[in-house]
């Protein structure tokens, strides 16, 4: 409750403090889902905008606008925040703040509240929503009715910063509003020039990234790099410097150059056997031959982390954590002469094979993958599942880069994919690419409802439609489906066959919409530059995916 003898400060009046410190911080983007609670929010967020303080994004689902905000703050590398109004609203949230906290993303939720005189009661829309994210949030705040937010929204701003010790990620903001829920009578909108006093937040200069200077002495080694997630240029550049193989996840940035090596996943099998030590960069998230390689204790691991992370807590990994680059360079040695020569030829007799077995009519994933990495420019989204499995193994590196690649790898769920999408290409301006499976893409299909009175960025939301989840017939349920045991039963439980009609769905929102059957067709369009909002559905087929996979890694493990 409000200190005695206090004059309550008014709902409209809370929200507008809130907001104003906000935008000093450097908040330039808000998503808000309708609501009648956060009411004094949303004609708070009318004023700012009306004097270009804030851009605004309505969403009609939580969910999907807290994925729109995520995107929105790994695009433009500035906190942003989502308004959600009371009750289960909230808790839609959660699966997009879950995704922050392990992707170390600055996500503020703004949750509109009953006052405290009303919990408990039985109130319609009241449940207790602070603290709702449990550990996923870096801090949850409360503001009382009627109080000054100004020592709250200080506190909230710099647990979205982290520290020496944590990483950045998501804060909750919880603002009881009591009645009126309206602007005073007076009110009005006065569009003016002002600026705010902006702290700015400067996107990562690639001149800026860390070059590796070498010590006179290192020891010869057999050593690999791996490059997770959000790895970054600088395991690109400590690879070339030290002429060692590149193993590059697709979304770690560092996927380019001479010792970028594509079918590393597969190559492991054969070379796992000569190897001395092994340095990561970022978060591993894709391949089980990594991950062994990593659980491995006869074979020394460090990772490289100069600064807190987010997806793993300290002590709970076996490799030792190295913060200086002196260090580093002494543990990994240089390689020796044809170590990364014998790397890049087994990985050019794997693209021979892959491309023998890959000769069946249509586009497979594999065709996709390699042929929308080869034509890659601006801003690329890669959903989760096998899509961007298909990307690890056929993504060709290129020389330099074409642009930022973005996954939700902190999770690495299917959710919120498309309002990612979105997200990324508003805050870039860039036309972006989103590529992603059809199960993937219909989760989200809500996503693609748009405000006519907001501006539509430039996005291809590329389908890989094969009608169903295909990554489990690469798994361990693939086996127990082709043995018959359980019938049909494997595929309706796992894959969730379906009949969704694309061209349908795209035209009930108001999206442009391609078809493309062919590897001819499929080339055509990727020359276009993404214009407007437009769905590509590849039409795929997975009915042999588990055979030409088996069929490749038994061809790569003959390889001397």
């Amino acid at each position: 409750m409000s200190n005695p003898g206090t004059t309550p400060i008014p709902a409209i009046e809370t929200a507008r403090r809130l907001l104003g410190s906000l935008i000093t911080a450097g908040v330039r983007d808000v998503v808000l889902s309708p609501g009648s609670r956060s009411a004094p929010l949303a004609y708070a967020i009318a004023e700012y905008a009306a004097t270009d303080r804030l851009r605004v994004h309505v969403r009609l689902d939580e969910r999907s606008a807290g994925f729109l905000a995520l995107g929105l703050s790994q695009g433009s590398d500035r906190p942003v925040a989502v308004i959600v109004t009371s009750g289960s609203a909230v808790g839609q949230l959660l699966p997009a703040v879950m995704e922050a906290n392990h992707a170390a993303t600055r996500l503020l939720v703004l949750s509109a509240d009953r006052p405290g005189e009303l919990h408990g009661t039985g109130a319609s829309q009241t449940t207790r929503q602070r603290g709702l994210f449990g550990d996923h949030a870096r801090a949850s705040l409360n503001i009382e009715a009627g109080t000054d937010p100004s020592v709250q929204v200080q506190a909230a701003l710099a647990a979205l910063d982290g520290d020496s010790v944590q990483a950045p990620g998501p804060v909750q903001l919880n603002i009881e509003f009591r009645d009126p829920l309206v602007p005073e009578a007076t009110a009005e909108l006065k569009p003016d020039s002002g600026t705010p006093n902006q702290r700015t937040v400067a996107p990562e200069d690639p001149a800026d990234t860390l070059h590796w200077t070498l010590p006179e002495q290192l020891a010869e080694r057999r050593t690999v790099v791996l490059a997770g997630h959000q790895a970054g240029p600088e395991a690109q550049n400590f690879a070339q410097a030290l002429g060692l193989p590149l193993l590059a996840e697709p979304s770690s940035n560092a996927r380019s150059g001479p010792n970028a090596i594509a079918a590393y996943r597969l190559l492991l099998s054969v070379m796992e056997r000569d190897i001395e030590r092994v340095v990561l960069f970022g978060r591993p998230t894709l391949s089980r031959p990594v991950n062994a390689l990593l659980a491995r204790t006869d074979i020394p691991s460090v990772i490289w982390q100069p600064h807190p992370v987010a997806w793993y807590e300290p002590g709970r990994r076996a490799q030792r954590v190295i913060t200086k680059a002196e260090e580093l360079l002494q543990f990994a040695g240089r390689a020796p002469q044809g170590w990364l020569e014998r790397w890049q030829g087994l990985d050019s007799q794997t693209v021979t094979l892959r491309a023998a077995i890959d000769n069946e009519p249509g586009i497979s994933g594999w065709a996709l993958a390699e042929e929308l990495w080869r034509t890659q420019q601006g801003p690329l989204l890669i959903g989760s599942s096998m899509v961007i499995r298909d990307l690890d193994l056929s993504a060709m590196p290129l020389e330099v880069s074409q642009g930022p690649v973005f996954a939700n790898r902190g999770l690495a769920g299917i959710d919120g994919t498309v309002s990612t999408a979105l997200g990324l290409a508003l805050a870039t301006g860039e036309p972006t690419r989103a590529v992603m499976g059809d199960i993937t893409f219909l989760h989200d299909a809500g996503a693609l409802a748009w405000n006519p009175e907001e501006a539509r960025p430039d996005l291809d939301v590329i389908v890989f439609n094969d009608a169903g989840g295909a990554i489990f017939s690469t798994l361990e349920h693939g086996a127990v489906q082709y043995s018959g045991r359980y019938g049909s039963w494997v595929e309706r439980l796992f894959a969730t066959p379906h009949a969704a009609d694309l061209r349908a769905l795209a035209g009930a929102y108001g999206w442009d919409y391609a078809s493309v059957t062919s590897r001819e067709e499929l080339s055509e369009v990727l020359q276009t530059a993404p214009s407007g909002l437009r769905v590509i559905e590849v039409h795929g087929d997975r009915a042999h995916l588990r055979e030409r996979t088996a069929s490749l890694a038994q061809a790569v493990s003959e390889l001397s």
